[in-house]
């Protein structure tokens, strides 16, 4: 997709603050510091309209980003961040947790790991959660950059033998370095959302 028009829609902690209108969502879900804001950037190709930090947890609300007014990319909070008060954490978990499994218009999902490791606990935890509510997943295997080109598809593997990826789902290599994965994330996006066929009738 030629993403000309994007634009931050709404920032909400709670499902009365989100859009209200039934345009399909793509959640990016990920630990704390797994890069989506430099995903979410290169996907709708600006520098820094979703924010990024070197510090982990900087996102603490939902932010909905609306797409060619077409759909919304959604950036979530990260999860697995502990360095913040209890009830805190706790309070991110909760709104996290309702956007995912009452969230109507939420049509997929983007799931990023590090594709240097093997899937933490958190992240198995999330992907198995994340399957038994029924969303297609599209994993993001991120830092792609920091690979020989002949490590990737080894890598790949590993990453899918961790989560033990369903047959369904599909892995796509990122680097926010190179931009690699942008164009392939988009075509399994306008896939699952049927966004081609919505703008060839138009």
């Amino acid at each position: 997709m030629e993403v000309v028009n994007v634009n931050l829609a709404a920032v909400g902690v709670r499902m009365e603050q989100y859009p209200e209108d039934v345009r399909p969502e793509v959640a990016f879900v990920g630990k704390s510091n797994a890069g989506k804001s430099t995903l979410i950037n290169a996907m709708i190709g600006r520098k820094a309209l979703a924010r990024t930090s070197s510090a982990p947890g900087k996102t603490r609300t939902i932010n909905f980003y609306d797409v060619e007014g077409l759909m919304y990319i959604v950036d979530v909070p990260g999860y697995g961040y502990a360095k913040a008060p209890k009830t805190e954490i706790e309070r991110w978990g909760k709104m996290i947790e309702e956007y995912l499994e009452k969230r109507e218009q939420l049509a997929a999902i983007v799931m990023l790991v590090d594709i240097r490791h093997e899937p933490g606990k958190n992240d198995i935890i999330m992907y198995n959660w994340l399957k038994h509510y029924g969303y297609d997943i599209i994993v993001a295997a991120t830092k792609l950059d920091k690979l020989n080109r002949s490590q990737i598809q080894k890598y790949l593997s590993v990453v899918k033998k961790g989560l033990n990826l369903a047959p369904e789902d599909k892995i796509v290599g990122f680097s926010g370095v190179t931009k690699q994965g942008v164009t392939e994330l988009w075509d399994i996006i306008e896939d699952v959302l049927n966004l081609k066929d919505s703008r060839q009738t138009d």
